[in-house]
């Protein structure tokens, strides 16, 4: 069993879109499609309740062996292990709006959250630990939670993006990256991956030039994928419209 926890890990760094990567992904994609399914079950307040509380009992316990590890195996360091990654962000923000289910968060955790959230699955930074290490399981049960509490709040709660929030979203960002980049300097780290591109090669970052141009072309990519999550909106608003025409 420590073989799973170690921190040298032997058996096999993660190789993305691997037969692991791949059935991670069909399970919370699966989840996801769950949440619409049963969605007016999900909004009875019994269950809406449950759920809710049992996603944030799912990332408390997922933070607290997050950082239990890294200590255990004294490799803990605020260079590192400080949730200033905008997915890692995400997870506290998150908690809060599980238990508040406040608009305003949720508009600002839709594109900010569940867009890093989705980067993050897709392409992750796990270096040496793939499947079927700690760090594994633990990295996608906490940002598949983000994604899917997102969902669960447009499922079961009706909540909706709009193009101003995705705007506001997109300039609250950019003030925390500024943040961020001052971090960086003053830990010589590399949170939100803006002193450095990932290691591995498998970020999206790799095809968006050199340092620090691959900063200004993730600003573009970023514009683009949020208004691609807001496009099941964007085409069910223009459906409704055509049904309100007929």
């Amino acid at each position: 069993m420590n073989t799973y926890f170690q921190k040298d890990y032997q058996l096999g760094s993660f190789q993305l879109f691997s037969m692991s990567h791949i059935v991670t992904l069909l399970v919370i994609a699966a989840l996801g499609v769950c949440l619409f399914i049963f969605r007016r079950t999900l909004r009875k307040p019994g269950w809406n309740r449950t759920i809710r509380y049992t996603f944030v009992l799912i990332l408390v316990i997922s933070e607290i062996s997050y950082h239990s590890w890294f200590i255990s195996v004294r490799s803990w360091t605020p260079r590192y292990c400080l949730p200033l990654h905008l997915s890692d962000l995400s997870v506290y923000l998150v908690m809060i709006l599980l238990f508040t289910k406040n608009l305003n968060l949720f508009k600002f955790l839709y594109f900010a959250g569940l867009g890093s959230a989705l980067q993050a699955i897709l392409t992750p930074d796990l270096g040496r630990y793939g499947f079927p290490h700690f760090r594994f399981f633990e990295f996608f049960i906490s940002h598949g939670i983000v994604v899917l509490s997102c969902l669960l709040m447009v499922a079961a709660e009706k909540y909706k993006p709009t193009v101003r929030s995705l705007w506001v979203t997109f300039l609250l960002v950019n003030v925390y990256g500024g943040f961020i980049f001052l971090i960086n300097r003053l830990l010589k780290s590399n949170y939100m991956y803006m002193m450095k591109k990932p290691g591995g090669g498998a970020s999206l970052l790799d095809v968006l030039g050199p340092w620090p141009w691959y900063l200004l072309s993730a600003e573009a990519v970023t514009i683009v994928f949020f208004y691609l999550l807001y496009l099941p909106f964007w085409i069910a608003g223009k459906v409704r419209e055509k049904k309100d025409h007929a």
